[in-house]
């Protein structure tokens, strides 16, 4: 088959589009002919070896593929040739303590698709049945990758971990990118105001079409917090929706009522952020930290999804071959939502 490669960690010149080896699905596993396959940071950090995302090399990257089962293991009986699936990235082994409690996305054995294993960079891609979801018949490919790690892990943050409730102001970060034009939706269709930020003029009227009510750029006020003020009337959101990082962790943290919550999945900044101590306590805020998604979350995205309450944002397709120029586009923060590549 053909796959983009990497041999050496680095930048977007290191990926090879390459003839390998055709993988072959383990008795519990299933063999998808990949149709597309959403980019994330992730990916990026991946492929460079960044924040400690040591991949086994060679590799072939991509959290996100959706396709077609093409065949199976011996041992597997819920999937046939032909059915249509999401591959979501988290594996779990089903017997842990975690994975009991429904909670597999911290599975104490995981592993992830595109990371400790190779991903959907490639005309196949192999994955443990259990990591199938099955692809609404409404959902093209292109739109069933842009949903995992985007409406997933935007639905385990806001509806999971930080129990999101009609009528709370919701902060979120950086609409422009999938999970955040993710988030906004799905504050939206939970019944709440969603005040959004993002770095350009376009950015934000697109996060307005999505849903929310206000808007702030911040290229042009790095201190979000004095405007969350104002348009709160000083009283501060409920929950913010943080995923940048160091960047903005204490204007987050300024941006929150006494008693709110801040929920978050990522650092594309960096990994180490100050706290005020002292306002954490004397305000009762809430840190939350939020891994991926669950099956069951995955089953309140597709509802909402088949409901035509909410819908992936693709800002553009490139062809699997062309995944570099596909990254570098991601990298460049120029896209509004999700970048997929799809199979020629």
């Amino acid at each position: 088959m053909k796959a983009v490669i990497f041999h050496r960690r680095g930048g977007p010149e290191v990926l090879s589009w390459e003839e390998v080896a055709d993988p072959v699905p383990a008795p519990d596993e299933v063999l998808v002919r990949v149709g597309a396959c959403g980019l994330n940071h992730l990916d990026l950090h991946v492929r460079e070896g960044s924040n400690g995302m040591r991949a086994p090399l060679p590799h072939i990257g991509g959290l996100e593929p959706a396709g077609t089962v093409a065949a199976v293991g011996s041992a597997v009986t819920d999937w046939s040739v032909g059915d249509r699936v999401i591959v979501l990235a988290f594996t779990a082994d089903g017997t842990c303590a975690f994975c009991l409690d429904g909670r597999e996305n911290l599975c104490e054995n995981r592993q992830i698709i595109g990371l400790s294993r190779d991903g959907g960079f490639a005309e196949f891609v192999v994955a443990p049945a259990s990591c199938l979801v099955r692809t609404p018949d409404a959902l093209t490919d292109t739109d069933a990758a842009a949903l995992p790690a985007a409406f997933g892990t935007a639905w385990h943050m806001l509806v999971t971990r930080a129990q999101t409730k009609a009528d709370e102001w919701v902060l979120v970060l950086a609409a422009g990118s999938g999970i955040g034009s993710a988030a906004i939706q799905i504050a939206r269709e939970l019944g709440c105001t969603v005040i959004a930020t993002a770095g350009s003029e376009e950015k934000l009227a697109k996060a307005r079409e999505l849903g929310a009510t206000h808007v702030i750029n911040h290229a042009e006020t790095p201190r979000f917090e004095l405007e969350v003020m104002k348009i709160t009337g000083g009283r501060g959101v409920d929950v913010v929706f943080e995923h940048i990082g160091p960047a903005t962790w204490r204007h987050s943290l300024a941006s929150l009522r006494t008693g709110g919550r801040v929920v978050t999945c990522g650092g594309l900044t960096g990994r180490m952020a100050e706290t005020d101590l002292w306002n954490l306590f004397w305000r009762q805020f809430t840190i939350l930290g939020s891994m991926g998604a669950t099956r069951s979350d995955m089953a309140g995205v597709l509802e909402f999804i088949s409901d035509g309450r909410v819908f992936p944002v693709i800002d553009r397709t490139c062809p699997l071959a062309e995944t570099r120029a596909a990254q570098e586009h991601l990298d460049a923060r120029r896209a509004f939502g999700k970048v997929v590549v799809v199979a020629d």
